[in-house]
């Protein structure tokens, strides 16, 4: 057993001695260190995804979908790591809300940084295999999944498939996903998709996909899960640039809500027949819509346009290499042409992790794992 699997073992000694303890105090050396003992309210957290939560599977990947030079993660202790943001995405306001640390990347992670869970996210993945390929490599979420498929294997032959689903049964595993599924793929010129399926066959298509992936998960052991839905991608500066009147696509924010009405319908079925799987909808729809609509009163002052880009709402070109982005980051709801600042992604993990029902159903990270 190599190196890397010796480290996905040492995760699971300590999930196990957790679990026993029924999530109990978390405690390392770092954690001695800085801050003494972590209650944290989950043993781990595992995420899979897309460039929104990727936070650097995709650096060492000879990929155009990277984001580990600057101006990404100026506001980032440390720098650039490969998440495409100007700071912290959604997952890591997540995890530190559950208590833990922020998740490390699978591809760049060794030893100890492991024990509290792996981000899998891969910039321009998607449900489909064939999603993002326009990118060149990427890793879709079948081989996210497969990724820690493997993992579990060996660690099972070493320490007991009981043992093991038992401390998995407390985990969270976090799932966003089906973004590129629309705009690297069915949105895409080169693409043939949009002529083989309507917008309601492709959402059947997606959903019935995604279904039987988030099955797998709950077969390799995750019983707690969290979904993220789609947002108003017709408002995103991407799409802005490209009309005439850079307002937001009504055709685009009507193709996806079809994936995102199934998916919820899904999602309700799949807790009626997989025993023990609870799931929390994270409805981005709406946490875009109410912040679009009431944006100075959350803060945000520019609503249109990235705060890093080229051409029109600076989304016609993304965030170039050392290009001098907008000074006053804070006020802007989109950082490049794709994706949020640091201040909407802490906002909606926020309100992902303690809100009501309007946003996040049937019931709240922080509810979820409580159970």
């Amino acid at each position: 057993m190599g190196a890397k699997n010796m480290s996905f073992c040492n995760i699971f000694i300590v999930l196990l001695v957790l679990s026993a303890n029924n999530g109990g105090l978390v405690k390392s050396q770092e954690d001695e260190g800085v801050s003494g003992s972590r209650r944290a309210l989950v043993p781990a957290m595992f995420i899979f995804g897309d460039s929104l939560i990727d936070n650097g599977n995709n650096n060492n990947l000879p990929s155009f979908a990277k984001a580990n030079y600057f101006p990404y993660g100026i506001d980032f202790n440390g720098g650039p790591t490969g998440r495409f943001s100007n700071g912290y995405t959604m997952v890591d306001t997540i995890a530190e809300l559950l208590g833990l640390p922020l998740v490390p990347a699978y591809s760049e992670a060794s030893g100890d940084q492991m024990r509290y869970g792996v981000n899998y996210a891969s910039a321009a993945a998607g449900i489909l295999d064939i999603t993002g390929r326009n990118f060149v490599s990427r890793i879709p979420f079948n081989q996210q999944i497969k990724n820690f498929e493997n993992t579990l294997d060996q660690i099972t032959d070493s320490l007991g498939a009981p043992d093991v689903a038992d401390a998995l049964s407390k985990c969270i595993f976090f799932v966003g996903m089906g973004s590129n599924d629309y705009l690297n793929n069915y949105l895409m010129p080169n693409y043939n998709t949009k002529n083989q399926y309507n917008a309601q066959q492709y959402s059947d298509l997606l959903v019935h996909q995604y279904s039987q992936q988030l099955t797998r998960l709950y077969n390799l052991g995750a019983r707690k899960f969290v979904i993220a839905g789609l947002g108003l991608m017709g408002c995103i500066p991407s799409i802005l640039a490209q009309s005439d009147n850079g307002v937001c696509s009504e055709e685009v924010n009507q193709l996806v809500l079809p994936f995102n009405t199934k998916t919820k319908a899904m999602l309700n079925n799949l807790s009626t027949n997989l025993p023990g799987a609870r799931f929390s909808y994270i409805d981005v729809h709406n946490m875009f819509q109410d912040l679009l609509a009431n944006a100075r009163s959350y803060g945000f002052s520019v609503v249109n346009r990235g705060c890093c880009g080229i051409g029109r709402n600076r989304g016609q070109v993304t965030c170039l290499p050392f290009q001098t982005p907008c000074p006053n980051r804070n006020r802007y709801i989109f950082w490049d042409a794709f994706h949020p600042t640091e201040a909407v992604n802490v906002l909606f993990g926020r309100r992902a992790f303690n809100g009501n029902t309007n946003f996040v159903y049937p019931m709240n990270i922080q509810q979820l794992a409580n159970l």
